[in-house]
């Protein structure tokens, strides 16, 4: 078992930037890590994750250039550095843990391990 809790989200005007941290605990070895956000009336959807093993990084084209994700040394803590932000990047941010096989890394059906979730909202 692994437990997630995300900070950082709140609220901002177009064009500036918030960090999101996922503080992670318990069994925290697995495959894949990652952030998702859900927009109201809206799938949820992957932002970014990166894989353990091989540390390479995945982004939604959307946000390919203006967020960074990113572990820390101690690989408990997760980060989303989110640069430049648009309006229709309002959402609820979770962060994720995948503790299997993945196919396709930003594909939510993959992970296996949800956080609570943190508000972003960005305002014109």
């Amino acid at each position: 078992q692994v437990q997630l809790v995300e900070s950082g989200g709140g609220s901002v005007q177009a064009g500036g930037s918030l960090r999101l941290s996922c503080a992670a605990s318990g069994y925290t070895y697995r495959t894949y890590w990652g952030w998702f956000r859900q927009a109201p009336g809206k799938e949820r959807e992957g932002v970014a994750t990166l894989s353990t093993g091989g540390g390479m990084t995945y982004y939604a084209d959307s946000v390919k250039g203006r967020f960074t994700i990113s572990r820390d040394n101690t690989k408990t803590t997760l980060y989303l550095q989110m640069n430049n932000l648009k309006s229709e990047d309002t959402a609820v941010y979770y962060c994720a843990a995948a503790g299997g096989w993945v196919r396709s890394p930003l594909r939510a059906s993959y992970f296996d391990y949800w956080g609570q979730g943190t508000q972003v909202t960005v305002s014109s």
